[in-house]
C-alpha cells in the first residue's frame, strides 16, 4: 500500500508542474493574441486605402484590363494555405488542413491540377507525408510577422495567376471570430471580384494618375493581392493565439481536476492504511490479552 501511496504522491507532483506550465502557456498566449489583434488592426487601413484607389480606377476608367480581374476557364486552382509552425493550440492546425483537404477531394482527382502555397511548418509537413504538389512554402516565420516575411511567397503565388499557370488563386485561413472561435475558411483571391467604391468615398476621392489609369493599375492590383494574403497571415496569428490560449486553459482545468480526483484517491488509500493499522493494533492487543 505504501509503495501504492508513493505513486499517487508522484503522480500528482507531476500534474502539478504540468499545470504550472499549461497555466504560464495560457497568460502567455493571451498577451499575444492582444497584439496580435492590434497588429492585424492596424494594417487595416492601408488595405483600405489600396481598395479605395483600385475600386476608383476600376469604377471610373472604361476599357480597364488586366489579368487579375480576367475570368477564365477554370483547368488548374491554386491553394495559399495559412498554418502555425508550433503544435498545442488545439484544433487550429488540424481543423484547417481537414478544410483544405476536403476541399482538394471534391474539386480535383489529380495532382496536376492544383498546386499549394504553404505558410507554417505544420502544414507544409502535412501536405509533404502525403506527396501533394507544394509549389513553394515558408516557414519559422514570428508570432508578430512583418509583410517582408511572406513577400516573396505572396508574389509568387499572385504571379502564377498573371502567368497563366493556373486559373484560380485560393486564400485558405483561420478566420478570428473570437479567442473560443476559429473558423476554417477558403476565399477566392484571383480573379479578382469587381471592386466597387463605396457611395462616401465617390465623393471625396478624386485622383489624377500618372502615367495613366491602366498603369497604376497595373502596379496596384498585384499590391493589393499580396497584402490580402498579408492580412490573412495576421488574422491566422490572431486565431492561432486564441486557439491556444483557450487549449491550455482547458488543460489547466483538467489538470486541476485530474489532481482533485488523484489526492481524493490517496485519501482514500492512506485512511484506509490506517485503518488496516489500528486494526492490526487492536488484534494484537487482544490476543495478548
Amino acid at each position: 500500500m505504501a509503495k501504492g501511496m508513493r505513486e499517487i504522491k508522484r503522480q500528482i507532483k507531476s500534474v502539478e508542474n504540468t499545470r504550472q506550465i499549461t497555466k504560464a502557456m495560457e497568460m502567455v498566449a493571451a498577451s499575444k493574441l492582444r497584439k496580435a489583434q492590434e497588429k492585424a488592426q492596424a494594417a487595416r487601413p492601408y488595405s483600405d486605402k489600396l481598395r479605395e484607389v483600385v475600386a476608383s480606377i476600376a469604377s471610373g476608367t472604361r476599357g480597364v484590363y488586366h489579368p487579375m480581374l480576367e475570368k477564365r476557364p477554370v483547368k488548374r486552382i491554386a491553394y495559399l494555405v495559412v498554418t502555425s509552425d508550433r503544435g498545442l493550440a488545439g484544433g487550429y492546425n488540424a481543423n484547417m488542413l481537414k478544410h483544405v483537404s476536403n476541399k482538394i477531394k471534391e474539386n480535383h482527382t489529380s495532382t496536376d491540377q492544383y498546386e499549394l502555397f504553404i505558410i507554417g511548418r505544420k502544414g507544409r509537413d502535412y501536405f509533404r507525408r502525403r506527396n501533394l504538389p507544394i509549389t513553394d512554402a515558408v516557414t519559422e516565420l514570428t508570432d508578430f510577422p512583418t509583410y517582408a516575411d511572406i513577400k516573396s511567397i505572396a508574389y509568387d503565388a499572385v504571379k502564377g495567376y498573371e502567368e497563366g499557370r493556373y486559373d484560380e488563386l485560393y486564400l485558405c485561413y483561420n478566420q478570428f471570430i473570437n479567442a473560443l472561435t476559429q473558423v476554417p475558411n477558403s476565399t477566392r483571391l484571383l480573379p479578382m471580384e469587381s471592386v466597387e467604391v463605396a457611395q462616401e468615398d465617390k465623393l471625396k476621392a478624386s485622383y489624377e494618375y500618372e502615367p495613366s489609369a491602366e498603369g497604376v493599375l497595373e502596379v496596384l492590383l498585384p499590391k493589393y493581392a499580396q497584402t490580402l494574403i498579408y492580412n490573412a497571415l495576421l488574422e491566422g496569428k490572431a486565431s492561432e493565439q486564441g486557439a491556444r490560449m483557450t487549449a491550455m486553459g482547458s488543460a489547466t482545468k483538467n489538470a486541476s481536476q485530474m489532481i482533485k480526483d488523484l489526492r481524493l484517491v490517496y485519501n482514500r488509500a492512506r485512511q484506509a492504511s490506517i485503518t488496516q493499522e489500528i486494526t492490526e493494533i487492536v488484534a494484537g492487543a487482544n490476543a495478548q490479552g
